[in-house]
């Protein structure tokens, strides 16, 4: 009855899988071994792959001997990988079971890229569903964190998430099915083992059928993430102004015109490591120059609109250019010297420079406190925080500002503004035409 409930499940919903070349993550426990056993009944093209994270000794070692006797016995291709898990955790500051879990996943995606595997077969079922609902629950989560585990999600597909844990251990028994118990399942010092042990035992004494009524649930809350999916993506269709590769801008004005900005915000934002909501809702009020920040992003405040971009502002050391034979290379796009005769096609992206009045070599770098620039087509100087300030630079724009110097004196801000002080005028002798090509 599983195996021809197993097969339904792959021909109707996942037949890519019968045309495909697969790679079966196997630890040796029951549930890895009956996937196994289960797609070798079923023909599928597959080998096998186990990680060997060195923490349980001599029973970690038996683990794997178990796995290429199986592979053996189903002349099945097998490739084990080795780990210091505790190294790694140390390294990373990070749980055990998060090193593991970081250390499998990235080894799998490796093996399959390099042996063009398709797909990488994992034995999650019903109760680890449950267990992953509970988890994301007990921590707090949104909607995204309800809806379960994905059976395909990329390179990774679970065939065995219909099947609850009983139905799998009833297949193992009556099939005479050999695995190896972890030691480890068995303690209750990690949240899922106490969930699967203490709580989820009693939720069936409570509803028998809880996995049953789990699923219905899991299907409503995916009907309900698809709408409110769709929902976002009309928001952002709206409040998107730009993408480029350094940041996303967005119009705060789409933002405050719904009734609860706040949850689109989230949904928005929550794949880019925020978690200080409200100071996210604050922005949208906020003066100009505040953000917030997350490990990988941040989220700027720049008048009527919100950039989301990297963490870290450009880190950019400073280039000494001795003469004007070779182009530069710029963050911004190649700088290209050359010698005119006549000023032409004064546009944004290159500027017309008397030689005779730069001073060797050139520097290139970022701001720095003190700067000053003589604006072209405006009388006097200005600090360059004030230039910046009146020309409506937001903070992204100052961090990534670019500066061409003479020694200390400003040339140009690389596409925005040369300095007058090395303009061509009646007598210069020789013109440079400097122009920034991206």
């Amino acid at each position: 009855m599983v195996l021809e409930a197993f097969q339904n499940h792959i021909n109707e919903k996942l037949a890519f899988l019968t045309e495909s070349k697969l790679l079966i993550a196997i630890s040796g426990g029951i549930d890895s071994v009956v996937l196994t056993h289960l797609c070798a009944q079923s023909h599928l093209n597959f080998s096998l792959a186990h990680c060997n994270f060195n923490l349980r000794g001599d029973e970690s070692d038996a683990d794997e001997i178990f796995i290429t006797d199986l592979a053996d016995l189903l002349d099945k291709e097998v490739f084990i990988q080795h780990f210091d898990t505790t190294a790694y955790a140390e390294e990373h500051k990070c749980s055990i079971q998060m090193a593991a879990r970081e250390l499998r996943y990235n080894w799998f995606t490796e093996l399959a890229e390099q042996l063009n595997f398709d797909y990488v077969l994992t034995a999650h079922h019903a109760d680890d569903n449950l267990e992953t609902f509970l988890i994301n629950f007990t921590r707090g989560t949104g909607l995204e964190g309800l809806t379960g585990i994905p059976v395909v999600n990329g390179l990774f597909v679970r065939p065995l998430l219909p099947f609850s844990n009983e139905t799998i251990k009833v297949f193992a028994e009556e099939n005479r099915i050999k695995w190896r118990e972890d030691s480890s399942n068995a303690s209750i010092k990690y949240l899922r083992n106490k969930l699967r042990h203490e709580v989820i035992p009693i939720l069936k004494t409570i509803n028998p059928n809880l996995l049953q009524s789990f699923q219905s649930t899991l299907d409503n809350l995916n009907d309900t993430a698809d709408i409110v999916e769709e929902s976002v993506q009309a928001v952002l269709n709206r409040a998107i102004v730009n993408i480029d590769s350094k940041k996303v801008i967005y119009d705060i004005s789409e933002f405050n015109k719904l009734n609860n900005p706040k949850a689109y915000l989230f949904e928005i934002f929550k794949d880019y490591g925020f978690k200080e909501w409200d100071d996210v809702l604050n922005l949208l009020e906020a003066q100009p120059g505040k953000f917030v920040h997350s490990d990988s992003h941040r989220l700027i405040k720049d008048r009527e609109h919100l950039i989301l971009t990297d963490a870290e502002p450009l880190i950019f050391e400073p280039k000494k250019i001795p003469d004007l034979n070779d182009p530069v290379e710029t963050p911004l796009g190649s700088l290209v010297f050359t010698e005119v005769d006549v000023v032409f096609n004064d546009a944004s992206t290159s500027i017309f420079v008397d030689k005779d009045k730069l001073q060797f070599p050139l520097i290139l770098r970022i701001r720095k406190e003190g700067d000053v620039i003589f604006p072209s087509g405006m009388s006097g100087k200005k600090t360059l925080s004030k230039y910046f300030k009146d020309e409506k630079f937001s903070l992204l724009d100052k961090e990534n500002a670019l500066l061409l110097c003479s020694s200390e004196a400003i040339v140009w801000i690389l596409g925005k503004r040369a300095d007058d002080r090395f303009k061509v005028d009646s007598n210069t002798k020789k013109i440079i035409k400097i122009e920034l090509i991206s």
